[in-house]
């Protein structure tokens, strides 16, 4: 293992130095933040790609096909699925609000009033995303160095947040990029072909496994329109997406890139499925679904790629744990405690000495994750309850602020506090895994936005005025000149 040992020593080392790179870039709000909104196609779509895909996409994708066969890709299918609608239809409109957080966008939107509720069901989705990314440094350090599971996540975590801390969204783009490079030379180069000759290729494979192992539909209707539900429409609306999207220097990066690491998603969607289906042929009594990926990788690689395979683990659950960490410090310190402190800066104004704060909240947000993350067990439930209140809750007044005219500040509030607060009302009565809380929370939010819209004064006209101009780019300011590192 001393090789595996030496390439993800220097992969980990790779990622602080970048770190402390980005920490010389980002030296303004807008830097530090959304890498001063000018991120070219070429990064773009491989940062967008490397956040989406993390440790649940790589190793739950794995086990899903394990499981379930072929259909096992459906979860990471549909989250490809909200990144390329997300992309197409959304995100050019979203990048010229020229905003930090989906809280902001609202205030824009409804004339303010709902940038502090929001931000709390927002901050609640970031962080427990984050705990869950980077919980799962426990099952790849313990293949890697057979640690126990409070180091592995102390080790794990503190990395990410101090590449984070240094040097905001610049040092997490450059680390993005690399990751993005690393999982799919790991992931789809090299552990994909070598799990289908090792199990002997897709004609063994049909002949070993049952029928219902390439059935398309296999995991069933029902599990599928609820993938879609939370996260394709979790994708349009998420905090840690959306600040991507701003990083964006133009509308047509935002949407053409986006487009491409959609379809990136879509591939690698049916790469973890067919590893986790090669790997039931090889091991097909193995004790957990979520086990597959660590076994074949850990007994069927060669020393070197082995190595290079789980630093493709590694960066997968390290590009979603830091997408989210930064996320969730954006919001605590912008749309919280900016706000209940009565400060609200605008762009340009005061940003330079708004870096330390922001720096400051990606600390103290880093170790509450990886306290939290020690503490918690079940992983599968806390990132439930996280879409579960994203989508119950904002998904209504988010995609109906965009898409309809008539929505008002008391709508939009009123399907903010039903959603939510029936999403976890009916958890807390079918039970967290049940697939009824985020549908009829969902429902209740909407039937709510409408009718409560309908029932109050509409929205100023000059507020809605001054978002139309915010979203056909103008009354804001222009993003910086590109410099080579945006290509």
């Amino acid at each position: 293992m001393a090789v595996d040992y030496a390439v993800i020593v220097v992969y980990l080392a790779g990622m602080l130095a970048m770190g402390w790179w980005g920490m010389r870039r980002a030296r303004s709000k807008s830097e530090f933040l959304v890498a001063g909104r000018r991120l070219g196609p070429w990064m773009y779509s491989g940062t967008m790609a490397a956040i989406v895909l993390g440790g649940a996409s790589t190793i739950g994708g794995v086990g899903l096909g394990y499981q379930y066969g072929l259909s096992g890709a459906w979860m990471v299918f549909t989250i490809g699925l909200g990144l390329l609608a997300l992309s197409v239809f959304f995100s050019a409109r979203i990048a010229r609000l020229k905003v930090y957080t989906v809280s902001e966008m609202l205030d824009l939107r409804y004339g303010g009033r709902a940038g502090v509720i929001s931000g709390v069901v927002m901050w609640a989705y970031t962080l427990m995303l984050a705990v869950t990314s980077t919980i799962a440094y426990a099952t790849i350090f313990d293949v890697l160095f057979d640690v126990n599971r409070t180091l592995a996540i102390v080790l794990g975590g503190t990395i990410v947040v101090a590449y984070s801390t240094l040097g905001g969204m610049w040092s997490i783009t450059i680390t993005d990029m690399v990751q993005f490079v690393v999982k799919t030379i790991g992931v789809l180069l090299l552990l994909l072909p070598i799990a289908v000759v090792k199990a002997g290729g897709f004609s063994e494979m049909k002949a070993k496994l049952p029928t219902e192992y390439f059935d398309p539909l296999g995991i069933g209707g029902e599990t599928i329109f609820t993938y879609v539900l939370i996260y394709t429409f979790g994708m349009l609306i998420g905090q840690d997406i959306w600040q991507r999207v701003f990083t964006a220097r133009s509308d047509s990066t935002a949407r053409w890139g986006g487009t491409v690491a959609g379809t990136y998603c879509l591939v690698y969607a049916l790469a973890g499925a067919v590893i986790g289906t090669a790997a039931k042929v090889m091991y097909p009594k193995l004790p957990s679904a979520d086990a597959a990926f660590a076994t074949i990788v850990k007994d069927e690689l060669p020393v070197g790629v082995r190595g290079l395979v789980l630093a493709a683990a590694l960066a997968a659950v390290m590009s979603t744990s830091s997408g989210a960490l930064i996320a969730c410090a954006t919001v605590a310190n912008n749309d919280i405690w900016s706000r209940l402190r009565g400060v609200v800066a605008k762009e340009g104004e005061g940003e330079r000495d708004e870096v330390k704060g922001n720096r400051a909240f990606i600390l103290l947000m880093g170790v509450a994750v990886i306290v939290i993350a020690i503490a918690l067990n079940n992983v599968v439930e806390a990132l439930t309850v996280a879409y579960n209140l994203l989508v119950g809750g904002l998904l209504v007044p988010i995609l109906g602020g965009l898409l309809w005219r008539r929505g008002t500040a008391a709508g939009a509030l009123a399907a903010v506090a039903v959603g939510g607060a029936s999403v976890i009302g009916l958890m807390a009565g079918f039970g967290i895994l049940a697939n009824e809380p985020v549908y009829y929370g969902l429902l209740a939010s909407l039937a709510v936005y409408v009718v409560v819209s309908l029932a109050t004064k509409p929205t100023d006209a000059a507020v809605l005025s001054a978002w139309r101009e915010r979203l056909a780019g103008r009354g804001t300011e222009e993003p910086a000149t590109p410099d080579p590192v945006t290509v």
